[in-house]
């Protein structure tokens, strides 16, 4: 395996939240329905957790398991450890119908600290942060690009395409700077 390189190589911004690029991390996206025999013990094989429900994340450490779609899984884990979790998914759904793929170098991961970490997405996505529940997962746009985030710790994990890293980081920031912030 090649050394990992992250999108934007650890880049950070302190404002009134603190923007940090957090990659690589190992990202697998599993594509199966819902009843497809041993998608749960591919999961709990793969990452430890159980099947998440709609719109919800399962975070256990360094191990998470999203709700993306009706038929689609994104699974995180430490990027060493995909290539394990991979057989283990392919182990545990063999000869059932399912799609599992590595998309870790294709995402870049930011999280956003502070007390005030909400203002700086809310700022830049259609949610409305009062009604966000602790473990659910936001599948949206942050200004003109798709992105995920969810609660964590004391902020927020998003992760976008590798490709627009650059330009999410920016808008991050923009939106972190001291002074803007929403009261």
């Amino acid at each position: 395996m090649s050394n990992p390189v992250s999108a934007l190589g650890h880049a950070s911004f302190d404002g009134f939240a603190k923007i940090s690029e957090i990659g690589p991390l190992g990202m697998i996206t599993l594509r199966a329905k819902p009843d497809v025999k041993g998608l749960a013990k591919a999961v709990k094989a793969a990452v430890g957790l159980g099947l998440p429900a709609q719109r919800q994340i399962e975070v256990a450490g360094d191990k998470a398991a999203a709700w993306m779609s009706p038929d689609e899984y994104l699974l995180v884990l430490p990027y060493d450890q995909t290539d394990a979790a991979m057989a283990a998914i392919d182990k545990a759904l063999k000869g059932e119908h399912y799609l599992a793929v590595v998309v870790s170098d294709a995402r870049a991961v930011f999280r956003v600290q502070g007390g005030k970490a909400d203002q700086v997405i809310a700022k830049l996505a259609p949610v409305d942060f009062a009604k966000l529940g602790p473990k659910e997962l936001r599948r949206t746009r942050t200004a003109q690009v798709a992105a995920a985030f969810w609660a964590q710790d004391d902020g927020y994990t998003l992760v976008c395409f590798r490709s627009v890293a650059s330009y999410v980081m920016g808008l991050l920031s923009h939106s972190a700077m001291a002074g803007s912030e929403l009261d």
